[in-house]
């Protein structure tokens, strides 16, 4: 997949189904943002492992070109909508959008070591 917008996902910890959480949440967001655009996109919903536990990744691009840069606040807006859902009301909304053409892109384990040069030890270090 071309490499596109990404947006990191950290989710609460006490979540009893947090893989169907960011799933939901991915697929959601990327489905409403075509839908909205009128823009066939491709997604992945990413669960990184290395950085720490509750991290998920939403990486969004289009087939033919570069995304624009209206995209990222769209997106944000939309997730921040999602984010208010309870774990059922988002299984409602799943189902809904299957309904509508959502096809659930499954979630991939990806691991990635620990970036100490972004780390923000190294900050302070004027």
């Amino acid at each position: 997949m071309a490499r596109g917008v990404e947006i990191d996902i950290h989710l609460n910890p006490t979540l009893t189904d947090e893989m169907f959480v960011a799933e939901a949440l991915g697929n959601l967001a990327a489905f409403e943002l075509g839908r909205d655009r009128r823009e066939a996109l491709r997604w992945q919903v990413l669960h990184i492992t290395g950085m720490g536990p509750h991290h998920f990744r939403l990486v969004i691009s289009h087939p033919d070109r570069a995304l624009d840069l209206g995209l990222t606040p769209a997106l944000k807006r939309t997730l921040d909508r999602l984010s208010t859902a309870s774990v059922e009301g988002l299984r409602q909304e799943i189902e809904a959008a299957k309904q509508n053409g959502l096809t659930v892109v499954p979630i991939r384990t990806v691991h990635e070591a620990v970036d100490y040069w972004r780390d923000d030890f190294w900050n302070w270090f004027g």
